[in-house]
C-alpha cells in the first residue's frame, strides 16, 4: 500500500507539474527513452506509453524507499527532511543515470536555474510523497 500510494501521488504531481511547466507532450519524451525518436511521431499509443513508464518510474522510486526503510528507520521516523533528500537523489539518478543511459541520451549542460529547479520540484512532488506514504502504510 505505501508503494502503491506513495508512487502514484508521486508520479501524478510529477507528471502533472511537468506537463504544465514543458508541455502536455512530456509523455512521448517519456517514451522517447524507451523507443528513441520515433516516439514523437507514434501517436497515441506512444504518449500512453510515456504515461504508463513515468508511473512505474514513480513507483519503482517508491518500492526502493520503501525497502531501504525496512532497515533504515529513521526514513520512517524523520519523513520530513528524509523525503526532501530522497527527491534530490529522485532528481540526480534521472539526471546522471536514467536520462545518459536512454534511448534519447539526454545529458547536460544544464543550467544551474534548470538544476535547482529540477531539485526544489523533485524534493517536494517525487521525495514527500513517497516518504510520508511509507511513514503513514508502513507494515
Amino acid at each position: 500500500m505505501a508503494i502503491a500510494i506513495g508512487g502514484a501521488i508521486a508520479g501524478t504531481l510529477d507528471l502533472t507539474q511537468a506537463c504544465l511547466l514543458f508541455g502536455w507532450d512530456i509523455p512521448l519524451s517519456i517514451a522517447g527513452g524507451l523507443i528513441g525518436q520515433r516516439a514523437f511521431h507514434g501517436g497515441a499509443w506512444t504518449y500512453a506509453l510515456g504515461v504508463l513508464l513515468h508511473y512505474f518510474i514513480a513507483l519503482s522510486f517508491a518500492g526502493v524507499y520503501y525497502a531501504a526503510s525496512r532497515r533504515l528507520r529513521f526514513l520512517v521516523e524523520y519523513p520530513l527532511i528524509c523525503g526532501l533528500i530522497y527527491g534530490a537523489i529522485v532528481e540526480e539518478v534521472m539526471n546522471l543515470v536514467v536520462l545518459p543511459l536512454s534511448a534519447l541520451h539526454a545529458r547536460g549542460p544544464y543550467t544551474l536555474h534548470d538544476l535547482l529547479m529540477g531539485l526544489s520540484v523533485h524534493m517536494v512532488v517525487m521525495g514527500l510523497p513517497i516518504a510520508y506514504s511509507v511513514r503513514r502504510f508502513r507494515s
